[in-house]
């Protein structure tokens, strides 16, 4: 019992520190990336310590890469204000990505193998196999493809990992994951690199 409770705080304090850390680390290259791709490795961040622990754990990370990005990766630089409507937005889509109740996330670049159920651009989730259609009211078993494109082209897809036995989380959660992929999807393709199609 200790054992786990011992877990459980040092996932707490990963998950103030880790994002902090994370931002820190990004404050010397803040002219040389765009806010979307800081957002994007700031989510790479809250996912990571969602992942380790609790739902608590994610909100919490959430919640501190939302302060520290604030901080160090928006003007003006190292106070707690934003000033640009998009850096506001980009500070809610970190606070809510931390509540999606995932186990794990990983990123499969260009595959396209079996037959998943697929968090879809509008924030449903899906099964299609053949002409048949599932819709899902609550987290299938096994992983849950979301789809990531930019410029039109498929550069891969992030499958999630779901706790068991959750509910979906809200709506505007499940469209802030959508919202993410697509940032990463353009952040690919602005990239220049290789796609499948």
């Amino acid at each position: 019992m200790s054992g786990y409770r011992l877990h459980d705080r040092a996932v707490l304090l990963a998950a103030l520190v880790v994002p902090f850390l994370v931002a820190l680390g990004l404050a010397p290259f803040r002219g040389a990336l765009s806010a979307a791709n800081e957002a994007l490795i700031m989510v790479v961040a809250v996912v990571a310590v969602a992942a380790l622990g609790t739902r608590a754990a994610g909100a919490l990370a959430a919640l501190s890469a939302a302060v520290w990005f604030d901080f160090f990766l928006t003007r003006p630089y190292q106070r707690f204000a934003i000033a640009d409507g998009e850096e506001i937005r980009t500070a809610v889509l970190l606070l809510v990505v931390g509540l999606l109740g995932l186990r794990g996330c990983r990123f499969e670049y260009g595959t396209l193998m079996g037959t998943l159920p697929r968090l879809e651009h509008g924030g449903g989730l899906w099964l299609r196999q053949g002409t048949r259609i599932t819709q899902y009211a609550a987290w299938p078993d096994g992983e849950t493809e979301l789809r990531v494109t930019g410029g039109g082209h498929y550069y891969g897809r992030f499958l999630l990992d779901p706790l068991p036995d959750r509910p979906l989380p809200p709506e505007e959660a499940r469209l802030v994951a959508v919202a993410l992929a697509a940032q990463a999807g353009a952040a690919l393709d602005t990239a220049g690199l290789s796609h499948q199609g």
